[in-house]
């Protein structure tokens, strides 16, 4: 939808000839016929039934002797998967070849009530159904490109985001694509929000994207909550009291500076990239034993982490499409026999249309062995991740899909389902918190998608 002449907030004003009273002079001046507006939106819900792989009686074996409570088996469940609503628009600034551009996007929660999310290993008090929760910015674009300034999805992020075609549901590849320890966040393919980057125009299909994210932490050790900020940076849980300042309680995987490049190729049916990703002074204390972990003092401490990575994707003549991913993560961990945040992994899939309105899908993700465990040191903790699906598009907005996605986690490995963008995630973890690793995790999902 656009609408010309007029922006949302001040139609009425433009309507009538009277400018809103605001608190500015320029606020009360109506926009003018140079503004564009557009509204857009994605809405995606879903039927699911899922499983944790966790049998009664089962104890978190190799991680201790607890016995797993709760409900771990088959349940069902309705998801709001990455519902978003935005308004975007920009106005060009005389002949200066500039144009002012700007964006505020908010997540939807169309099957659950808007308010920090809570479940069974975590909380978070960050409320993702609020004005421009979602990627959001002011800048300017001209021939050179644009520089913008807000909340967004992260070069490295966005660079490989076109190669799964499971995104949102249970089968997104962020169950092991940039997520470093199996959690419900993938640290490395993420939204950063105060943050500034510069997108570089096509250069004979090349293109390039840079971003940066100062800490806004002035704890040393990066375990207070960023200046101006409602969690963690990285997503992580604060226990305690939250602090802007001095020693806080972001211990499990918060950072300073974060420094995020990409690049990439088009020429035809190919496509190709690669990408960077640093986050500076990484907080893993709670992993140690004065954190209340498992770890020695001094063997996982705050130090850098990082992730590279390298796509291809091609399309074929005969309507298929092939999608490659090669990631490594990195951490310059003090004792690598407690480092769990560092290994190999890659994403495999293939989408073939199946005619004008139907296509299937098949996925593989694989995430290798790392050098340690900061519960148990050494161990076999690789994972693999298969998904199957098939979509109808009933036309180029609409259409439903099918979802079947398999986590085989090895005895030490706690890999989830549906992480970093479907409405639920499945994870190791039982009614009480407790961890149980090697588990199978399944889900079933179907869903439906409208876009505007």
């Amino acid at each position: 939808m656009k609408l010309h002449r007029c922006a949302i907030a001040v139609a009425v004003a433009c309507a009538s000839g009277s400018a809103f009273s605001q608190s500015s002079d320029t606020a009360k001046t109506a926009v003018v016929a140079d503004t564009l507006i557009q509204l857009y939106g994605h809405l995606d819900v879903s039927i699911d039934y899922a499983t944790k792989g966790i049998s009664s009686g089962q104890t978190n074996a190799p991680f201790g002797t607890t016995v797993a409570d709760g409900k771990g088996g088959w349940q069902p469940a309705i998801s709001s998967n990455l519902s978003y609503f935005g308004v975007r628009g920009g106005r060009d600034l005389g002949e200066s070849g500039l144009r002012a551009i700007f964006q505020f996007e908010t997540q939807i929660d169309m099957s659950a009530t808007p308010g920090p999310s809570v479940n069974s290993a975590s909380s978070d008090p960050a409320v993702k159904g609020a004005l421009s929760s979602r990627n959001s910015y002011l800048g300017l674009q001209g021939g050179w490109g644009a520089f913008k300034v807000g909340k967004t999805d992260t070069p490295y992020k966005l660079s490989t985001g076109r190669m799964d075609p499971f995104s949102a549901t249970v089968g997104d590849y962020n169950s092991i694509m940039g997520n470093t320890g199996g959690d419900n966040r993938a640290e490395f393919d993420a939204r950063l929000s105060h943050a500034a980057w510069y997108e570089s125009p096509s250069f004979g299909g090349f293109r390039f994207q840079a971003l940066w994210s100062p800490g806004q932490n002035r704890s040393s050790d990066n375990s207070g909550v960023a200046a101006g900020e409602p969690d963690c940076t990285g997503g992580n849980t604060a226990g305690g009291v939250l602090s802007a300042a001095g020693t806080g309680s972001c211990t499990d995987g918060s950072f300073g500076n974060a420094y995020s490049v990409a690049a990439g190729y088009t020429a035809g049916p190919l496509y190709a990239t690669a990408a960077y990703e640093k986050h500076s002074g990484v907080n893993r204390l709670g992993d140690e034993a004065t954190g209340g972990g498992p770890a020695p003092l001094g063997a996982v401490g705050v130090v850098d982490e990082s992730a590279m990575k390298i796509g291809v994707q091609y399309k074929l003549p005969t309507r298929t499409t092939l999608n490659a991913i090669a990631e490594r993560m990195r951490r310059a961990a003090p004792d690598n026999n407690f480092n769990e945040r560092q290994r190999n992994g890659f994403w495999l899939a293939v989408t073939q249309q199946l005619g004008d309105n139907d296509d299937v899908n098949l996925g593989w993700a694989h995430a290798g062995k790392t050098p340690g465990d900061p519960g148990i040191g050494p161990n076999e903790n690789t994972a693999n991740m298969y998904a199957l699906g098939y979509k109808h598009h009933w036309d180029r907005r609409t259409n439903w899909y099918a979802v079947y996605a398999r986590q085989v986690n090895d005895t030490g490995a706690h890999y989830d389902l549906g992480a970093s963008g479907h409405g639920i995630t499945t994870d190791c973890h039982d009614a009480a918190g407790n961890c149980f690793p090697g588990t199978t995790l399944q889900a079933l999902s179907v869903g439906m998608q409208y876009n505007f």
